[in-house]
């Protein structure tokens, strides 16, 4: 291994997990902003997608050749707010959870609290499938037959098929 190569694997290990408010602020203010109502639900998707991709921060770490993050900066985990937006308890069990945690700063704590759950509470892609199922069913999915219904996860993430 260069030297090179174990700076960066030591700066890839080294970095902290973490919530960033980046993408969710983003996609937010597009959405308060920006939209055209005429504009058909796939217009407005990718125009929402072209206005992250113009305004959000580029991540390029010193000695990389192949550069590029998810979020800001390595290991900065972007939230999608419009499938489902993060609670504060939310945030509060990524930060303190011992396996797989994710750190939340102050500053997207607020971000959440003052901006982005405003916004989403009741509009998420989440609230409204909710809003469409069945007493039924939820009281299938309230004993806990279903679970990971867009909770904690992006469409298509977890997808049974045929196996039931």
């Amino acid at each position: 291994m260069t030297s090179r190569i174990q700076l960066l694997r030591e700066q890839s290990l080294a970095a902290i997990n973490r919530i960033s408010a980046e993408r969710g602020l983003l996609i937010t203010e597009f959405y308060k902003n920006h939209i055209a109502f005429g504009d058909s639900v796939p217009v407005q998707r990718a125009k929402s997608f072209r206005y992250i991709l113009e305004n959000k921060s580029i991540c390029i770490n010193d000695l990389e050749l192949i550069v590029g993050e998810r979020g800001p900066a390595p290991k900065a985990t972007p939230t999608y707010p419009e499938i489902t937006v993060h609670s504060l308890n939310d945030l509060e069990i990524l930060n303190t959870r011992e396996k797989v945690g994710y750190s939340v700063d102050d500053e997207t704590r607020k971000a959440f609290e003052d901006t982005i759950i405003p916004f989403w509470n009741g509009r998420t892609n989440r609230d409204r499938i909710m809003k469409t199922m069945s007493a039924n069913w939820h009281e299938a999915y309230d004993a806990g037959i279903f679970t990971e219904f867009m909770e904690q996860r992006a469409p298509g993430h977890t997808v049974a098929g045929y196996k039931i």
